[in-house]
């Protein structure tokens, strides 16, 4: 007789749980975490933007992608832990996902720290590089100074948000995404117009909310509630550890990490023609075209467990059922988020900017890059598959490709024959070509997948048939 009632299992959602219930209850909580990333990203530019200074708005959008790097960063022991965990806990071996989450964890915090050295040590270089004029260097550098001493956290705060759905907590990575997002959305305009800090508040406010972040996440994992471990003494990194989350990892965030790579070039090459607002709308249309991406990339990332959970398992049948599923509705989201974006345009960008020269930019801009923002549900579900399925290879070339092999040569040789507005167009072109790239790297992903399910059928088939011809003969033999 059984004293306490037995808890649930959270893996359960994972493993029987209807394909519709168990897609929409890991996606929902990611996409609303992503729905607040993207509120808080546009709270800093919106509040910046009513200080009626161009020159904040140019320089926030100069420093950003710099910032965006720590969470790139983060994104490698991120998902790169996600999917490790994700298979290991559909086969079983949840000690093998505590030493991979203390891996992360810790491998998180040292990097933070170096991070953290090396933009305060060379700061007037990156300032250089990202193209920052006289009017926005002291903008820019205030912006870069403050959110480097919290890179620790925004480390942490970034990798467990995609961690803790990978053990079947979707509320929790949820809630400490939601939670930081509010503080960074109250804070502002405390700090950037109550108290007069323009730049300088925008950045305290982001760093503050990742602190807050990174301390729910802290906290849920101390607890006795989950499964994983960030305990020193279940850190290893060998057994396969660090090699299975870099292998995922790198070339997963290797998107993110050449967004902003390649975000900082084209915001260098456009401060090259020398003009400043041409910057600033540059940095409110990649707001707007956020609309377009970010809630599918929540989308996809919370459906991301689930697959890879499916192919741990074997679940094959059950694997292509929430793809097929996920795939329907991620297109659906994002051609009716394009749609709105297209149409709003101009309203969309009279949030951040009054300048008119500005806002032409971004106006032009915005509608150049959301061109092609109906193809981001297959692209980010198909990708977010191969990375469930441990293709660490196609995961490697897709993301090369999209924001980096592609993208980068066509920016500037774009640039060079058609100047600033060929050099916007670069992005939806890449788009193109690297949607066409993982149709076809799916395709030979799903055909190898599909081989290997018929020869493991085929291997116990013999099996099959020899006890069934033995249970025939004992049949004759008694009648």
């Amino acid at each position: 007789m059984r004293n306490k009632k037995q808890k649930p299992d959270p893996l359960e959602i994972f493993a029987s749980a209807p394909i519709p219930k168990a897609v929409l209850t890991n996606a929902l909580p990611a996409m609303l975490g992503m729905l607040m990333v993207l509120i808080y990203n546009m709270a800093d530019m919106f509040f910046v933007g009513q200080t009626h200074n161009a020159l904040m708005v140019a320089a926030v959008s100069l420093a950003t992608p710099v910032f965006l790097i720590f969470m790139g960063i983060g994104n490698i022991f991120g998902l790169g832990g996600t999917s490790v965990i994700s298979r290991a806990l559909g086969q079983g071996r949840k000690d093998f996902a505590s030493n991979v989450s203390s891996f992360c964890i810790w491998s998180c915090i040292a990097v933070g720290i170096i991070m953290c050295i090396s933009v305060l040590t060379f700061c007037d270089s990156i300032l250089k590089f990202i193209g920052a004029s006289a009017d926005t260097w002291e903008y820019a550098k205030e912006y870069l100074v403050i959110v480097s001493y919290a890179g620790p956290f925004f480390m942490i705060s970034t990798c467990f948000s995609n961690i803790i759905r990978s053990e079947g907590k979707p509320g929790i990575a949820m809630a400490g995404q939601v939670i930081g997002n509010l503080v960074n959305i109250i804070l502002d305009p405390i700090l950037i117009l109550g108290l007069n800090m323009g730049v300088a508040g925008a950045a305290l406010a982001t760093t503050i909310s990742n602190i807050v972040s990174a301390l729910i996440y802290l906290a849920f994992l101390l607890s006795k509630q989950n499964i994983l471990s960030i305990s020193p003494r279940d850190f290893s990194a060998g057994h396969g550890v660090l090699t299975g989350v870099f292998a995922i990892g790198i070339p997963a965030s290797l998107g993110n990490l050449l967004m902003s790579f390649s975000q900082i070039l084209s915001n260098s090459r456009i401060a090259s023609h020398g003009n400043d607002m041409a910057v600033a709308g540059y940095g409110v249309a990649m707001k707007i075209t956020m609309i377009t991406g970010i809630l599918c990339i929540g989308f996809t990332a919370g459906v991301q467990p689930l697959l890879g959970y499916c192919i741990g398992a074997k679940n094959y049948k059950r694997f292509k059922k929430a793809l097929a599923f996920t795939a329907i509705l991620a297109n659906s989201l994002t051609s009716l988020l394009t749609l709105f974006c297209y149409i709003f345009t101009n309203q969309l960008a009279g949030l951040f900017l009054v300048d008119p020269d500005a806002l032409m930019y971004a106006v032009k801009f915005s509608r150049i890059i959301i061109s092609t923002g109906f193809i981001f549900g297959l692209f980010f579900t198909l990708s977010a598959t191969l990375q469930a399925m441990g293709e660490a290879g196609s995961a490697l070339i897709i993301n090369l490709s999209r924001q980096g092999f592609v993208y980068i040569p066509l920016m500037f040789v774009l640039d060079s024959v058609f100047g600033v507005d060929g050099l916007v167009w670069a992005q939806p072109v890449a788009d193109i070509l690297a949607t066409t790239l993982v149709i076809i790297l799916y395709t030979r992903a799903i055909r190898r997948l599909e081989r290997s399910a018929k020869a493991e059928t085929e291997a116990t088939e013999p099996i099959n048939v020899t006890e069934q011809a033995n249970a025939t003969e004992q049949t004759e033999a008694a009648k």
